[in-house]
C-alpha cells in the first residue's frame, strides 16, 4: 500500500477512448500503469505508486479517468 499518494483510475472512462490505456502505460515514467486483462483498461502496479513524481502526464492524458490523490495533505 502506498504511503504518500493514491492513484485512482476510472476504467469506464478509459474504455471509451481507443488506445487511451496504451497511452497511460506509455506516458508514466515510473510504470504505475499496466495493461489490464480487460480490453482498453489499465491496472495499477501498487509497488510503483510511491515512485510517482507527480508529473501529471497521466491526468493530462485522461483528466476524467485518472486522479492522483496526495494522502499527506
Amino acid at each position: 500500500m502506498a504511503m504518500f499518494i493514491r492513484v485512482d483510475v476510472d476504467n469506464s472512462v478509459v474504455e471509451k477512448t481507443p488506445s487511451l490505456a496504451d497511452k497511460l502505460v506509455e506516458v508514466c515514467p515510473v510504470k504505475i500503469f499496466k495493461l489490464s486483462s480487460q480490453a482498453n483498461a489499465v491496472d495499477i502496479v501498487e509497488e510503483n505508486v510511491d515512485e510517482c513524481t507527480l508529473c501529471d502526464l497521466c491526468m493530462q492524458a485522461s483528466p476524467e479517468g485518472v486522479r492522483v490523490v496526495k494522502l499527506y495533505e
